[in-house]
């Protein structure tokens, strides 16, 4: 596999999310990092951390908790990581946004502590499952 040069890693609110920035950076040191803080609709089962709040509020934490992931990460590497936010459901949001901006590879985080995680696992179909189904470039999901 040739490395990639733009690596997608988005943020769902989800725990591991900082391993999954790691991952990226460390196993992909040449590439462009983006940090995708996607924002859950109000429509949607449950939005973040379970928690349904006005959408103002919702798009704020999801940047704060990109932000948060971006400065933990160490000074040689944080010109390499920049952040967008997009609202939408993340199994469609995630992989069309990888197709638009031409990502080479997506990084996330598997693990959903939602009980609405627990239902999408035991019923077979997760937000990972889903964005590798419908993303036509490789995706690493770390449990």
């Amino acid at each position: 596999m040739i490395d990639p040069d733009r690596v997608l890693v988005p943020t769902l609110g989800r725990p591991q999310e900082d391993e999954a920035l790691a991952y990226a950076l460390e196993t992909f040191p040449e590439a462009d990092v983006t940090l995708l803080a996607v924002v859950t609709p109000l429509d949607a089962p449950l939005s973040e951390g379970g928690v349904l709040e006005r959408s103002d509020e919702r798009t704020e934490a999801a940047r704060d908790r990109a932000a948060r992931l971006r400065a933990s990460v160490d000074d040689a590497a944080i010109d390499r990581v920049r952040i967008e936010t997009v609202e939408g459901r993340p199994g469609t949001v995630v992989p069309q946004y990888a197709s638009e901006e031409d990502v080479d590879h997506v990084v996330m985080s598997g693990h959903d502590a939602s009980s609405m995680g627990f239902v999408r696992r035991f019923l077979g179909r997760s937000v990972a499952t889903t964005v590798i189904d419908r993303t036509p470039r490789p995706v690493t999901v770390l449990e």
